[in-house]
Parts: C-alpha cells; sequence; structure tokens
C-alpha cells in the first residue's frame, strides 16, 4: 500500500510539554522545528517550505523564518483551521511535496497558554468580544466557553442514542492506561470508572476526567519525497491519503449537531485516496478535546453504527490489549494538548516502530483525526509504517 503514496515524513520534534514556564511559544516552535530536521539528519538550511500553526497567542507568525535563519524559501503560510490546522498542514505539505512546490517542508504548532502563577481556566488571554443584539442570546444563558457546547452536543446523543456519562469514561479511563506507558505525559496514574464519575462536573454532562489537558510546547515534522525519506535518519513514515470536511452546524436545530460531524465526510475520503477500507486500520490516534469527540469520531469514521459508540467504547476496544488501539500516548486527555499535533506525534512513533512499552504490533494503517472549533472542522490523515 505503501506505494502509493508519494510523500513521507521523515523528522519528528517535541519539546517539552506541559507546565513549562518562561518561553514564548515561538521559543517552542524554534525549537521544535530545529529538533525535527535534526531528526530527519537534515540541517535548517536544507528547509525550503515551512507550514505553521498559530497558538492562542497568535504565535508563532510568518517572522518564524527570520527566527530560524531561513532563506529562499518556496513555500511559507500559516494555516488556521484550529485543532484541524496540523492535519491540514502536513496535507499540504504532501502535496506540495508531489507537485514538485518544495522539497522538505516543515510543519510546526506551538503555544504557551500557561502561566506559572495562572490557571488552566485564564490561560486562553482575555475573554472575546461579546456580540451585539440577538447574537448574544448564549452569553445570557452562560455558553461562553467550549466546555458548554462540546456538553449540548454530548447530551444531544446520550438523548438520541442512550449513550451514558459512563460509557464516555471509558474513553478516559483506557486512555490513561495507555499514558502510563508514556514518558511526555502530564498525568500517567490509573484511574476507573469511579473517579471518572466523582471527578467534578464542568458541564452537565461533562466531568472533568472528560476534558483535555491545557499545556505549553511545541511540534513540528519533516515533510519530503518517500525516495529521499527512505535515505534519511529515521524510519520513513508514508502519508497515504487526507481529507477535510468543515459541516458547520453549530447549534443549527435543524443540522445533526451532536449526533454528526465532519469526520463521517473526511473519513472515508482519506480511507479512499489511501486505497484502503475501516477494516484495514490497525491504529487510531483521534483528536480527543473531550472524550465525547471520540466517541462521535468512531461512529462518523464507521468502527461501530450510529449510536453504538458508547457499547464500543465500554467494551474496552481502544484500551492496552483491545482491539482497536486508540491514543496509545495518552492522547490530549492525559498526555498533553498541543491541539491536532498530540494525535500526529503518537502517530509517527508508532509508525516508525519507537513508542517502547506501548508500542502496538502492525501500523500497516493509522488513522489519525484533526477536529476544531465545536465539531465545526475536521481533517483525516491515513500513514503508514510499512517501511520501517
Amino acid at each position: 500500500m505503501s506505494a502509493h503514496a508519494k510523500a513521507a515524513i521523515a523528522g519528528l520534534g517535541l519539546t517539552d510539554v506541559g507546565k513549562v514556564y518562561g518561553r514564548s511559544a515561538t521559543d517552542f516552535a524554534a525549537e521544535a522545528v530545529r529538533l525535527a530536521v535534526a531528526d530527519a539528519g537534515l540541517t535548517v538550511a536544507d528547509v525550503d517550505g515551512l507550514l505553521m500553526s498559530p497558538g492562542t497567542k497568535g504565535s508563532p507568525k510568518l517572522s518564524l523564518q527570520k527566527v530560524l535563519g531561513l532563506r529562499d524559501l518556496r513555500l511559507l503560510s500559516e494555516i488556521h483551521a484550529l485543532g484541524a490546522s496540523p492535519a491540514v498542514m502536513v496535507s499540504a505539505a504532501a502535496q506540495a511535496i508531489a507537485s514538485g512546490e518544495a522539497t522538505t517542508v516543515v510543519c510546526v504548532f506551538a503555544d504557551a497558554p500557561l502561566r506559572e502563577k495562572g490557571s488552566a481556566r485564564d490561560a486562553f488571554g482575555k475573554q472575546r468580544q461579546v456580540p451585539q443584539g440577538f447574537a448574544s442570546y448564549h452569553v445570557g444563558i452562560g455558553a461562553i466557553t467550549p466546555n458548554l457546547f462540546y456538553a449540548m452536543a454530548a447530551r444531544r446523543h446520550f438523548e438520541t442514542y442512550g449513550t451514558t456519562s459512563a460509557q464516555l469514561g471509558s474513553i478516559a479511563v483506557g486512555q490513561r492506561a495507555w499514558a502510563a506507558h508514556n514518558p511526555d505525559a502530564q498525568f500517567t496514574a490509573p484511574i476507573t470508572i469511579d473517579d471518572h464519575q466523582s471527578s467534578p462536573l464542568i458541564a452537565d454532562p461533562l466531568h472533568l476526567l472528560d476534558c483535555c489537558l491545557v499545556s505549553n510546547g511545541g511540534a513540528a515534522v519533516v515533510v519530503t519525497s518517500v525516495e529521499r525519506a527512505r535515505d534519511l535518519a529515521r524510519p520513513p513514515v508514508d502519508i497515504l491519503g487526507w481529507a477535510q470536511a468543515h459541516p458547520g452546524q453549530v447549534l443549527d436545530p435543524a443540522s445533526g449537531f451532536g449526533l454528526r460531524t465532519g469526520a463521517a465526510v473526511a473519513g472515508p475520503a482519506a480511507l479512499q485516496m489511501a486505497g484502503a477500507t475501516v477494516s484495514d486500520v490497525t491504529l487510531l490516534e483521534l483528536y480527543d478535546s473531550y472524550t465525547f469527540t471520540v466517541l462521535v469520531t468512531l461512529e462518523d469514521y464507521g468502527f461501530c453504527a450510529k449510536g453504538e459508540g458508547g457499547a464500543f467504547v465500554e467494551s474496552g476496544a481502544l484500551a492496552p490489549g483491545g482491539a482497536l488501539p486508540c491514543n496509545t500516548g495518552g492522547g490530549q486527555l492525559s498526555s498533553y494538548y498541543l491541539t491536532g499535533f498530540t494525535p500526529i506525534v503518537e502517530a509517527v512513533m508508532q509508525a516508525r516502530g519507537h513508542a517502547g512499552s506501548r508500542q502496538v504490533d502492525n501500523t500497516d494503517v493509522v488513522m489519525v483525526s484533526g477536529s476544531g472549533g465545536v465539531l465545526e472542522h475536521h481533517a483525516t490523515l491515513i500513514l503508514s509504517g510499512e517501511g520501517r
């Protein structure tokens, strides 16, 4: 299957992540790029393409080129599709390589929302400007954070299909079990369904352990041609397929909000490009801003029927020892949050065979998701470690 790929991930860079203070997003971004390039056995001077996605404070910016001392780039752009951005960047890089637009493209995301004397609650800076008129109705009911909107999405799924909070807890428990084997994870202590159920309600029906972390740090990958990647320092990770979907349906009563996401379009399209089907997928690395994001993505990708996601995750299929390994580094719930780069980093490590005691056996078809906004934007990648 890897013979169809024209581009591959040849380098990976991950800075320290979590409560790492005193550094800007640009600092993290520059370090991640340098780490990724060195990991591939290249130099910064080899880079002729740079794609970046801004974090909560709007950095890194195009000026990262100057920070890195890059000259005569053939490709330079900021890509912003919220949590879907990293997967979109990788697909754009693959297209640039396939077309000959560039030869060595680095994709990078970094953020530094946490302050040493601050908290996760105020990590994302000043409150957004409040809309005027009827458009501000949601402010009056307290719906001013993503937690509230995701809670509404989850509640609709619960009411429609009978999904339960404890079933969402199965996702959190399984991912924490994976995180125990990840030295980069922020939280590794085991948790139980009882722990999940007794954790504070953040926005009913979502508990604290349903919600992702807030982290400082940066990550980057180097994308180049498959042929060139074969001769570089690390096992190549072939990029077999990709797709996007942007349903734009938040709070529209006639839409499938909470029941159907862009994953239903992007997943099958990416698999088709890769010449694969759901049954071929051996490893999942899914965007997990909330446990519910994982559940609805599983359904929309077709790993279980619509409405059966609760029973599927409750079976233990995603946890260590399960039939479908998912978020094997702990994901954003337990490991660290670098938007859509969290699943990409773990996918690359697994596809290379470099995941240590959490390494899975088969990485021939790795499916990776990115989700942005409140289930508004979706991007899928299909990667392969067959060549390792």
